[in-house]
């Protein structure tokens, strides 16, 4: 099997570090890629389900840009809706009609919804769900969980980062661990009529570290305990959304949320998020002063409209999951053949992997010893024309059908067999 080599990338890297702080930001500079020299850096055009780098090799994208692409690259339906709009307006003084039918869109869509106020950037809506539930109750403690990740805003960094720069602002959040209840009613009671939100994931999402979901009873539990405390219940659905069900990942659950935050799937690319709310909280989010210089865009609006529409007709969500589920089950399997054991976690649409030489171990650590083989796996991979990362979450999209399941299989196959021999 042919492996890819980035001599352009490399070369366009050189010339982008002279104008542009690391060359690149994001995720590719906190270790996403390792080795490097087995990831292409910068892309050419994608479609469906593939992405071509500048060096001409095609790649099966299990990273989705990172979420957005849920129909698959260039969408036909979603584009056309999009160009049609830019033919008659896009961002203009007064903001198209687009944005009410979206709303309405989003309100008949998603399951916990009566409103629906739409921005830019996941982060700019989570950031809104905390304004809005401090405006909601006049205080000022959220909490959330340790590791996880609602965006770069000062409130949301992870604990230490830039020297502590940011300690001001996260001295306000209270952190908690994933499924444990008595830490979140302990935190209650130490802070009587303090705490305004709980914000997460509707499962663990951290990096670095295998994805867990939901124990039996928890949102349950975590619904009555915020409703008799007067907290109000967010949920980032930033990820999550549309990928487990349309109506919501709270649906999926088996909860109600008070606030929603949805970005990377709502309009296959185009850029647009939204914050959706109970009406409860209506007037709480109209005290706040919150705006953007293109969150009024209608092309983002028609492109939103389309993909929701799309993801309903093809009953997208549970494409994904069947088709995550062939992937991770099929890795499982191919692991335990080369006497390796693949760790899948997470909804198989939204999934996490790691791979550990010895199938009896217990836990791992993303910078030990032990993640050499996962890195070089996941690296092998990619130069095969399936492009996958060392330590995130995976996507599935719509596009993806059973044959590029089976390539992909076969792809890892051939990793597998490139590491056991350095392994």
């Amino acid at each position: 099997m042919t492996t890819y080599t980035y001599p352009k990338s490399q070369e366009l890297f050189e010339r982008a570090k002279k104008v542009i702080p690391k060359g690149i930001y994001g995720h590719q500079g906190v270790g996403t890629y390792c080795p490097v020299e087995h990831y292409p850096i910068f892309s050419d055009h994608a479609q469906g389900a593939y992405f071509y780098d500048v060096d001409g090799n095609r790649f099966l994208d299990f990273m989705c840009a990172y979420g957005p692409n849920i129909l698959g690259y260039n969408d036909p339906d979603v584009d056309a809706a999009a160009m049609e709009q830019l033919k008659k307006e896009n961002a203009v003084t007064a903001p198209s009609y687009k944005l009410i039918e979206l709303a309405e869109k989003m309100v008949e869509t998603v399951d916990m919804a009566d409103w629906a106020f739409f921005a830019k950037n996941g982060g700019d809506v989570t950031s809104l769900a905390i304004m809005v539930a401090k405006a909601a109750t006049g205080r000022q403690k959220i909490m959330m969980i340790n590791g996880s990740y609602h965006g770069v805003a000062p409130w949301a960094q992870k604990v230490g980062a830039a020297d502590g720069l940011f300690s001001y602002e996260q001295s306000q959040n209270i952190y908690l661990d994933w499924n444990n209840l008595e830490q979140f009613e302990q935190a209650i009671q130490e802070h009587p009529g303090e705490i305004a939100a709980f914000i997460s994931t509707p499962y663990y999402q951290p990096a670095f570290k295998d994805n867990a979901m939901p124990a039996e009873g928890y949102w349950k539990r975590i619904r009555e305990l915020c409703t008799q405390h007067g907290i109000v219940l967010i949920v980032d659905d930033v990820r999550c959304g549309f990928r487990l069900d349309h109506a919501g990942s709270d649906k999926y659950f088996g909860f109600k949320a008070d606030l929603m935050c949805f970005c990377k799937a709502l309009a296959n690319g185009w850029n647009i998020s939204a914050l959706c709310g109970i009406d409860a909280l209506r007037d709480a989010v109209e005290k706040v002063y919150y705006t953007g210089s293109y969150w009024m865009s209608a092309a983002p609006f028609a492109a939103a409209l389309a993909c929701i529409d799309k993801l309903k007709k093809l009953d997208a969500a549970n494409h994904m999951l069947k088709i995550g589920k062939m992937y991770t089950d099929g890795l499982e399997k191919l692991a335990a053949s080369y006497g390796y054991r693949m760790v899948t976690t997470a909804a198989p649409s939204l999934f996490y992997i790691h791979l550990l030489q010895d199938p009896d171990a217990t836990s791992w650590d993303y910078y030990g010893p032990e993640a050499d083989l996962h890195k070089a796996w996941t690296s092998e991979c990619t130069r095969r024309g399936v492009f996958l990362t060392n330590h995130h979450n995976h996507f599935t999209c719509a596009a993806m059908t059973e044959d590029d399941i089976k390539f992909a299989l076969d792809v890892a196959d051939d990793a597998f067999k490139a590491v056991k021999q350095r392994f």
